[in-house]
């Protein structure tokens, strides 16, 4: 049988408010993360890597560095009438931004009609992972179902925090949608564990369209994929689950093999930088099976400078990138960006530093993210003491990571 013709939705209207002030100035897809990459990296490098190449991403908060991003990044063949381009709010049913990530699609369901797809992959774009796609599509279209949802197992008692589905006795037709629920029946196959929803699906496409038809015209819905569309068709005895524990994807190794993180609060995204940084990395970045693809920028080698035994540049269970010069100072498991300077006598110590940050002479810089072009000045501390951050007007989030704003100073 002929492969089916897919398009991709990637939804990345988020504004991120729980990652502030790091989404201050940009998208939440648009976050730097793991020294080179951004969040959305991750999403297309899956897509593009099973092959499916028209991908259109719907933006529309403080879009500008992820439109500028995906057009410089990911460029696409025309000839072969491929494509992956950024879509904003075009207000096309009329004088209204997107209401939901529902309502998104369906104003832009052009996009849709003109690829006219056999199947819609609907993924969003601020997930830190692995996933071969075409095994969730082939489930999908040997099932026959009209909405396959990707389901991630969790333990039952940290259910509280996730949207979950309820399987039948079959473990795969989807019977209910929980929202957050505090005692969710276990799975047919592990009792103590249940399907957490990954906001992956794969439509059908008419079944898609109508969908968005019917919600569109009701007045009391959010318009939300997971609020809205799912429990509508899960209603109608037609969605399904995929197992992301099934999910085979070349290369991956048994220990960062079925990795998903959902980086939406500063906690799991500093969490998250901090599994790519252990000897044996919780997430593996240097998978040459299955890249993750981003642009690099055209900066010198990292290097290290001073071999004295008071003032040696070192870095250890650490993420140097390009550009980056350690000159006398102490590296330890962190994630340097591209362009950031580590001055002598100074400290990192589990922190996150991104592009162009500058730590000055015996700074000390502990459990911190400092976003881009933010400045330390000699002898200043950042994490240390997380009242006076406060003082300061620096976040502290509730796992005690002190984040420092875009272009601030620190002064001692």
């Amino acid at each position: 049988m002929p492969s089916p013709r897919v398009l991709g939705l990637v939804l990345a209207g988020g504004a991120g408010k729980r990652l502030s002030p790091l989404t201050a100035d940009r998208a939440k897809p648009a976050v730097p993360f793991g020294g080179l990459y951004r969040l959305i990296d991750f999403v297309l490098s899956n897509l593009v890597n099973a092959g499916y190449l028209r991908i259109a991403v719907l933006t529309q908060y403080k879009s500008h560095s992820l439109d500028r991003h995906i057009t410089t990044t990911w460029r696409m063949s025309n000839l072969l009438g491929n494509y992956i381009t950024p879509v904003p709010a075009q207000q096309r049913l009329g004088p209204r931004w997107f209401a939901g990530s529902a309502d998104a699609i369906h104003q832009s369901l052009n996009l849709v009609y003109d690829d006219d797809p056999d199947i819609v992959v609907v993924f969003g774009a601020d997930h830190v992972y692995r996933m071969d796609p075409r095994q969730m599509v082939a489930q999908h279209v040997a099932s026959g179902a009209g909405v396959t949802v990707a389901g991630l197992r969790v333990p039952r008692a940290e259910a509280g925090g996730f949207g979950v589905i309820q399987t039948g006795p079959d473990g795969r037709t989807i019977e209910a949608f929980l929202e957050k629920p505090t005692d969710p029946p276990g799975l047919p196959d592990s009792p103590d564990e249940v399907f957490a929803s990954m906001g992956n699906y794969v439509f059908s496409t008419d079944v898609l369209i109508d969908a968005l038809r019917k919600d569109a015209a009701d007045e009391d819905s959010r318009h939300d994929m997971g609020g809205d569309i799912i429990p509508m068709l899960v209603a109608q005895r037609t969605a399904a689950v995929y197992d992301f524990a099934a999910n085979d994807v070349p290369g991956t190794t048994g220990r960062d093999h079925g990795y998903w993180r959902d980086v939406g609060t500063l906690d799991s995204y500093f969490e998250a930088h901090m599994d790519l940084c252990a000897l044996d990395p919780v997430f593996n970045l240097y998978n040459r099976q299955w890249p993750i693809f981003t642009s690099v920028p055209s900066l010198p080698p990292a290097k290290f400078v001073h071999d004295d035994p008071l003032r040696t540049g070192s870095a250890v269970n650490s993420i140097v990138s390009n550009g980056v010069i350690v000159s006398g100072g102490t590296v330890r498991s962190s994630v340097l960006s591209p362009g950031v300077r580590v001055n002598s006598w100074s400290e990192i110590d589990r922190a996150v530093l991104l592009d162009n940050a500058v730590v000055g002479r015996g700074a000390v810089v502990r459990d911190a993210i400092l976003d881009k072009s933010v400045q330390v000045s000699p002898g200043a501390q950042v994490g240390v003491d997380k009242e006076r951050d406060r003082a300061r007007g620096f976040t502290v989030s509730p796992g005690g990571i002190t984040v420092v704003g875009k272009g601030l100073t620190v002064i001692d």
